[in-house]
């Protein structure tokens, strides 16, 4: 049952990489809906505005989905020029656009009276809080992992490619612990294990040796760093 489910979720990112990776209009998606997170950080956002603007980034990400997916069935049935396969790559590309506007529309009226007053509210509350903070670091490691693999190499955050998604959040989570932890014995546990979890990737014969210390090396400093930063 786990490894089915397992399964499933490597296959949806894979579906999202491989998009990222061909679709230059997902790339750009990606790009806008980072500078919305950061904007959101900058300015004071209220929690429903924020989940609205969320909600607008994931539907505006689900219609190109949406629209790959389709223009991959249409190309797969139709062997020949068809006006109804242009019609429906059309009616498809016309809901991202539709979606697109919509939250741009949306994103214009929450942030047009914002925009002159800077508040780091929203990243003083992560400071503050270290379970938010421990949040927000293992979700920047993880997605500047899955822009690697996008743009470096094959595989996704679970399986395959450069670098090694396990390798990269076991060495974030230990140099978390590093930073949290009082004890060194325990720091140095959280080391080896991270090491272990590494190792059966490679013994595995799912990452090369190169992706594991790709992975390691990225999750260690990207933690790092923003623990300087921020605490």
């Amino acid at each position: 049952m786990l490894k089915r489910l397992m399964a499933s979720f490597n296959n949806a990112v894979s579906g999202i990489i491989e998009t990222v990776r061909t679709q230059p209009n997902m790339k750009i998606h990606m790009v806008m809906a980072f500078i919305v997170l950061v904007m959101c950080s900058v300015y004071g956002i209220l929690r429903s505005e924020l989940i609205i603007l969320v909600l607008c980034i994931a539907f505006v990400m689900f219609a190109e989905l949406v629209n790959t997916a389709l223009e991959y069935i249409v190309d797969l049935t139709a062997q020949h020029y068809h006006p109804l396969a242009k019609r429906a790559k059309d009616a498809a590309a016309g809901a991202v656009l539709v979606s697109a506007v919509a939250s741009a529309f949306i994103g214009l009226a929450i942030f047009k009276d914002k925009l002159g007053t800077i508040s780091f509210k929203t990243i003083n509350f992560i400071k503050s809080d270290k379970y938010w903070f421990i949040f927000f670091v293992l979700m920047i490691v993880f997605i500047l992992t899955i822009i690697l693999k996008s743009f470096i190499g094959e595989g996704t955050p679970l399986k395959g490619g450069m670098p090694s998604g396990h390798s990269t959040l076991s060495f974030s989570l230990a140099t978390i612990i590093a930073f949290t932890a009082e004890e060194s014995m325990v720091k140095i546990l959280a080391y080896l294990l991270a090491l272990i979890v590494s190792q059966s990737r490679v013994d595995a014969d799912i990452h090369s040796t190169w992706e594991v210390l790709a992975g390691a090396l990225l999750g260690t400093l990207i933690t790092a760093i923003l623990y300087l930063l921020f605490k």
